[in-house]
This record gives structure tokens, sequence and C-alpha cells, in this order.
């Protein structure tokens, strides 16, 4: 290793002290147990009457389950007057009507509003709404324009429901140990164009439950303020968190439970916890919040009132609660309603007020930084921390979180200029390959020189088959002679794991690159894979969908190990080795193609564009090193 290089990776390895320790000192400050008193104030608002509204009380229905809206620019609500809760959660998407949302709108949901349109309406149901003048019964529902973040009711071609989301799984219904408060039906008290009020009189208890849009809504999208008043017996009542609809990574769903809690010190420690097979019950902590994630989207449950310890977090089977997913080609059924569990958390209540914040909507650091800002207090420390819901987890946290944070500020940066996502992927490739060219030099002459005295390596080898010591022994002599480390090519590719770890993770899950087309009718979303044409039979391995990206990524694979092989044409003057090396090379060719084929076209942008960089970086030093010998000859 040359001075260069060494100087290179010291200070390399600075650069990752520097970057990780920047992005680790952006952690919310130290957060109090209690929420700060002003934000206290402004929820206990919520339950207080207003003596102005002169809307007469709606009385729970004996018949049939009724359905209740209050919308904004962010989200649509559907609130059932079966427990007072969430049956619905419609995120619209953006548009030219509606440039405040930030949710586009992916080939899935194209796909429900030609194919499957009796599942595109928003509501689901006819429902009551109060637009200002007072309430009025809606029986015509929107067709598409909206994203369903909540597992709903799935309809058949008959109009008929032929999967009736269970209400148990409604989000923020108050539910019981032994299942009593399921059916119970809340009369409504209030319904406003923002708020609505829920109330049960029930024998043992009486449950009061107030949901509203935050007043400035632009300053915290996609919340809602909550009040949960339980007077009487409060044992065994839980409150539900709802269970996300199933998003699509890779070609795999990504669900995620996270809970943030706050130790002696204050300081907030987030956790992803193990998907639970079946209902994993925690008695002795204290949750500051805790979120259930489908990979894009997020539900957060934050309690800003005491609750007694402990949380319930719940799988809950696909056949009990399928996602729509299941409507796709139900001939070959490709998605298993099996195969798609949901998962959601509960919280404890007891007989009290208890206020809490509800986020229901995208993983996007710039709208949960927003958030956290408009609800936290400089003067007592408090800060929700919701950004934690976007942070990195697993193995290799430590490694990708910081550098996927830094590659994305370079990607942004080049969205601004661009104002496209794919590009920003190409010149992100770029600058990542000249930052790294020293590394990436490094290796090609490493590789070159090894190419250089193959055939003498050969020969030793061929000489001393008899007496293969005295051939390695050989061999090292010549390595020493010629300054050459077999093991040096190798060593930069592992320098850059910690970018290529970031880059995997930046591409595959941000928010940013979901419905972001690229080139229109072929690459209409990065973070899934391309669809060149369809089929209605799947076959296996491919589906029902031809992905070209992995097969071009393939093509330049191949092309790149053939420019940077130095094997003579006539296969019969090949080595034993030179042999070797091809053969790996068209194996690794295919497997890659094989592994890429269902990744996000995103990564496959990337890699195409690393490969293609690394053929002309390649193609420079050997036009440079050609010259610098016949300079010398």
């Amino acid at each position: 290793m040359d001075r260069r290089s060494i100087t290179f990776v010291i200070g390399l390895v600075i650069v990752y002290f520097f970057v990780n320790q920047w992005f680790s000192s952006k952690n919310p400050p130290p957060q109090p147990t209690q929420p700060h008193k002003k934000t206290v104030v402004v929820q206990e608002e919520i339950a207080t009457p207003r003596e102005s509204i002169s809307i007469p009380v709606i009385p729970a229905s004996e018949g049939a389950e009724e359905f209740y809206v209050i919308q904004n620019e962010y989200q649509q609500v559907v609130f059932s007057n079966i427990g007072g809760a969430i049956a619905e959660i419609n995120l619209p998407f953006h548009s030219k009507e509606n440039t405040k949302s930030v949710v586009r709108p992916i080939r899935l949901d194209r796909l429900f509003l030609e194919d499957y349109s009796i599942n595109a309406h928003f509501p689901a149901f006819s429902y009551s709404i109060n637009d200002g003048s007072g309430i009025k019964k809606m029986d015509a529902r929107q067709m598409g324009g909206y994203y369903p973040l909540l597992r709903r009711t799935i309809f058949n071609p008959k109009d008929r429901a032929s999967s009736r989301s269970p209400v148990k799984h409604y989000a923020l219904k108050v539910i019981s140990e032994n299942g009593e408060m399921e059916p119970k039906k809340y009369s409504v008290k209030r319904l406003e164009k923002d708020l609505i009020e829920f109330e049960l009189n029930d024998q043992d208890r009486k449950i009061n439950k107030v949901f509203r849009f935050p007043k400035n809504g632009d300053e915290a999208p996609y919340c809602l303020e909550v009040s949960v008043k339980v007077d009487g017996d409060a044992r065994g009542l839980w409150l539900t968190g709802g269970v996300p609809e199933v998003e699509l990574i890779s070609d795999s769903p990504a669900p995620s439970m996270t809970l943030r809690t706050l130790k002696k010190n204050q300081k907030a420690s987030i956790d992803q916890i193990s998907l639970p097979k079946d209902c994993a019950i925690s008695t002795s902590i204290y949750p500051d919040w805790v979120c259930s994630s489908n990979g894009f989207f997020v539900l957060i449950l934050d309690p800003l009132s005491e609750i007694p310890a402990g949380y319930h977090a719940c799988k809950i089977p696909g056949a009990q609660d399928p996602t729509r997913l299941t409507l796709v080609d139900p001939d070959y059924n490709p998605y298993p309603a099996d195969k798609y569990p949901g998962y959601e958390f509960h919280l404890p209540l007891r007989a009290q007020t208890t206020l809490l914040r509800y986020y229901a909507g995208p993983l996007e650091g710039d709208i949960l930084k927003r958030v956290d800002q408009t609800y936290s207090d400089p003067e007592t420390g408090y800060n929700p921390g919701y950004i934690g819901a976007l942070s990195f987890h697993g193995w290799f946290s430590f490694i990708s979180e910081p550098f996927a944070k830094f590659l994305f500020l370079l990607m942004n940066f080049f969205y601004l200029v661009t104002s496209s996502w794919g590009v920003s992927i190409i010149l992100l490739t770029l600058a990542l390959r000249v930052m790294l060219y020293p590394l990436n030099a490094w290796s090609i002459k490493s590789t070159m020189k090894m190419q250089e005295i193959a055939p003498r390596v050969s020969a030793i080898q061929e000489k001393h088959k008899k007496d293969p010591k005295r051939a390695q022994q050989e061999v090292m002599n010549m390595y020493r002679e010629k300054g050459v480390n077999p093991l040096s090519g190798c060593f930069p590719l592992l320098i850059q794991l910690p970018f290529l770890i970031g880059m995997f993770d930046l591409l595959k899950s941000t928010f940013e690159l979901r419905g972001a087309t690229f080139i229109p009718g072929w690459i209409d979303n990065l973070t899934a894979p391309d669809v060149l044409f369809s089929w209605n039979y799947p076959i296996f391995f491919f589906g029902t969908d031809f992905h070209l990206l992995p097969f071009l990524l393939g093509g330049v694979m191949w092309a790149q190990q053939r420019f940077s092989s130095a094997t003579p044409k006539d296969k019969s003057q090949m080595t034993d080795q030179q042999k070797q090396q091809k053969m790996m090379g068209s194996i690794m060719t295919i497997v890659f193609t094989v592994m890429f084929y269902h990744f996000p076209s995103g990564l496959n942008i990337y890699w195409l564009s690393s490969m293609a960089l690394g053929i002309l970086q390649q193609w420079f030093m050997t036009k440079r090193t050609q010259k610098n010998k016949n300079v010398i000859v």
C-alpha cells in the first residue's frame, strides 16, 4: 500500500468518525416523562363542550354500523359508531388540487382503480360529514385519489363486503380483555368540520372520546389530537393503535414495531421490538410512544397523560384482517392472506382523562421534523422525537445510518438541482465514485499487477506441481519482488462497505423515492422493481412482471468482467487460474442478475451506474498505464 493510499484510508476513517458523531448529535434532547404543561392545556380544550354548538346528539343506532368523516388536506379520517373508533385513514394523493400532500400513487393504486374499482371508493361506505354548514348524509363516495393507510373492508364484485374489517382492530378503539367492549355502540355528541365527539353510557362505566385536527394543520400534518375519558371501572381496558396496510419493499412486506422509552437519566431510547408470534405482553415498561410501520408509513400512538405500565404487541392473522393485496389476481392468489399478517400495539387505560397524540402518515423526514418542532418546548426540553421512528435498525445500523443520512443529503441536493430522483441517484453514484476514486484506483492497479504476473505464477505452479509447498514459496517470493499483495484488491472493497450498505438502506426505504417516476411507463416507482410489461399467468421466480433493469445490470457486469480480465482470446492458451476466474465471473453475473431481479429500480440504477463508471475508470487507467509504458520504452 503506497503512502497516498494510506493517507486516504486514514482520512476516510476520520471522516467516518465525524460523520457518525455529527449525526448522532442530531438525536432529540433528553425528554421529560410528562408532557409540557402548555401541551396538556391545548389538549384539554378537546374535551371541553362548546355551548355555542347546537348540533343535535346522534344517538347510538340499533341497526347497521354508521360512519362519520372529518377531513383536511392531509387526512380523511373515517369513524365508526361501533367503538367510537377509526375505521379508515385515507391519505390524499399529491395533485394540482392538493399540493400539500407528499403521498404519490403507485402501480398498485392504479391497478385497483382500473381492475378492482369497487375497492377504490373512499370512504368505503356511506357517511355523515359536517362541511361547516351542518351535518350531511353522503351516499356518493370518491373514486380513487387516496391511499388507504389502515386495512379496511374488502368488497367482492357484487358490492358486498366479502371480508369485513374486524371492529376490534379499528384504531383508537377501547377494548377489554374479556371482549365485552367490541360490539359497543357510541353516540355522537358533536360532529364539526374538524372535530368529532363520542360517548358511551354503559352499566359499569362511561366513556367520552374526542378527536380533532390540530388548529394549525400545516404545522402538524397527519396528526390527530385525542382525549379518552373513562369514568367508572377501567380495569382491563386498552386502546388500540391500528393495523397498517401492507407495503412491499423488494417485493416483500416490511412491518416493524418500534417503542420509545425514557431512561432514568431522561435520555430517550428507541428500540425495534421483535415481531410477535401471537400477542407479546409487557407489564413493567412505561412507553413514551409506540409505533407500527409498514416501511413507508407509520402509526404513532403517543400518550401525553400518565398511563399504567405495560403494552401489548399483537400479531393479527392475515386471514382475520386481510390486506387489499389479496384481491390482486384472485385466480392465481399471488398474495395469500396468511402470508401478510398485521401488527398493532395496545396501550392500557385508567379511570381518568387520557390525552394522546396520533400521527398517521408518511415516514418522511421533513414532515416528522416539522411535527417535532411544532410540539416541542425549549423551556422544558420537551420534544416528541417522532423523527426517531425513521431511524435505521438492525445489525449494521451503526454503519449504515450515518452514511445513509450523509448520502441522502447529497441526493437531496442533486434533486433540488435536477428535479428528478432518478437523475439524482446517477449523480450521487458519480459523486460516490469520485470520493472513492483512490480506493478504486488502488484496487484496479492491484488487479492489473496480478494479471501481469499471472503467466509467471502459472509457470511456477506448473514447474513445481509435485511440490506445492515449494511452488507456494516461489510465488510468494515473486509477489514480494514485484510488490504485489494478492489481498490488496479486496481491501478497498471492505473500506467501501459502509457506503454500499448505507446506499442500500437509503434507496430501499426512502419515502421520497416512493412513487417517484424516472422513465414513465417503465420506471414509475424507484422503490419498486421496474415493469417493462406484464402478463396474467404467474411464472416461477418472474411472477407476472418482466423487470428489464436487472438484465441490463447483468449485461454490464458481464462486459466489465471481460473488459477487466486480460485473458487470451484463444481458450487453449488460458491458464487454469484464468479459466477459473472467467467461470467465476460468469457465475457472479448470473447471481447478481437473479439477486437484483426483485430489488427496487433505484438500487438497480445505482448499481448499473456504478459498474458503468467502473468500466470507464478501468479503461482510463489502462490507457494511462499503456501510455506510461510506451514513454518508458
